[in-house]
């Protein structure tokens, strides 16, 4: 079978269950396994590569009416595959399957489009069912899938019972404020916290900041999406922008974290496992004493490692002062 896959997420998928020498093309965001980095890239962003700064990237696509995406429709009908993978739960996460759907007329009535649009983990674990059913995986992905439903249950089984919930901002955007939104609320509330700002198996959905304060979040995650630790801790100086830090709980106990947000927390596919258990040993490192990742957890970060870090992956705590404005060089 040809695979084309137009969704980071479902390339993981593909890859994860043995499919990896089937998938002829991916989208130019899809960059894990590594592997799927050397196969040919049917899409691309209309957004400057030169647009970084999340309120420019913003902007960008609030004047595109999120449509950012391009599909190369020569090279599809080149490739011919037998079945697309793609989505329709957010326009500006990855090209969308409208537009999949409008390129895919140049190939055969028998290419198979599938659009993965899950809004919770277990949608997610039913999507890696869905992909391997779809393409003769179906062992691999009930194998993978039984994996990550134990170390779901596993950490959902050491918060049942906990009597603390601190309360979470799970920040999906940095300017303007975002709050995470499908699953992210789920992952928080599995892991021990409480989200009340953030609308599970909805949409994330841009807030006030007056509602942030009068939140009192005790626990801040920094996720935007897209960005690994490093660019959020590179951007993480225009949370100056933001009044009344010293009122909230977060800020006065230096509980924010900046994380990989592309590796473990945006994208529905097998290391959003990674993510829940990340964020529990955030929000309960009594109950979870060990890391569970420990080389992506950097402690008292020093400027020098925002420069070159050994471990790109790495969640990092932000520092108050960088919160404050004063830029870590």
């Amino acid at each position: 079978m040809r695979i084309c896959s137009l969704l980071p997420s479902a390339t993981e998928i593909a890859f994860a269950i043995g499919l990896g020498d089937q998938v002829v093309a991916v989208s130019h965001e899809c960059d894990y396994p590594p592997a799927a980095s050397s196969r040919p890239v049917l899409t691309k962003s209309a957004i400057h590569q030169k647009i970084h700064r999340s309120l420019d990237v913003d902007r960008e696509v609030e004047q595109r009416g999120g449509d950012i995406y391009e599909i190369d429709e020569k090279l599809l009908e080149h490739l011919k595959p037998d079945l697309i993978l793609t989505q329709e739960l957010c326009h500006v996460c990855a090209v969308s399957y409208t537009k999949v759907k409008e390129a895919a007329r140049v190939l055969d009535a028998d290419t198979k489009i599938v659009s993965l649009e899950p809004t919770n983990l277990e949608e997610i674990v039913d999507n890696i069912l869905l992909v391997g059913r779809m393409t003769g995986a179906q062992a691999e992905a009930e194998k993978l899938a039984s994996q990550m439903l134990q170390r779901i249950s596993r950490v959902k089984g050491k918060t049942r019972v906990v009597g603390l919930r601190p309360r979470v901002f799970f920040m999906e955007w940095l300017q303007p404020p975002w709050v995470g939104g499908h699953w992210i609320p789920e992952m928080v509330d599995y892991a021990g916290g409480v989200d009340g700002l953030g609308r599970p198996g909805k949409p994330s959905h841009r807030i006030g900041w007056d509602e942030v304060v009068e939140y009192q979040p005790q626990i801040i995650v920094l996720s935007p999406c897209g960005f690994d630790a490093n660019q959020v801790m590179e951007e993480a100086h225009v949370l100056e922008s933001y009044q009344a830090w010293e009122k909230i709980p977060a800020f006065q106990s230096s509980r924010i974290y900046a994380v990989n947000a592309s590796a473990y927390f945006s994208r529905s596919g097998p290391r959003v496992v990674d993510g829940l258990e990340i964020l529990a040993h955030i929000i309960h490192p009594e109950l979870f004493l060990e890391d569970p990742h420990p080389e992506l957890f950097l402690e008292d970060p020093h400027p020098e490692l925002f420069l070159e870090d050994p471990h790109p992956e790495a969640v990092r705590m932000v520092p108050r002062e960088l919160v404050l404005g004063k830029r870590m060089h």
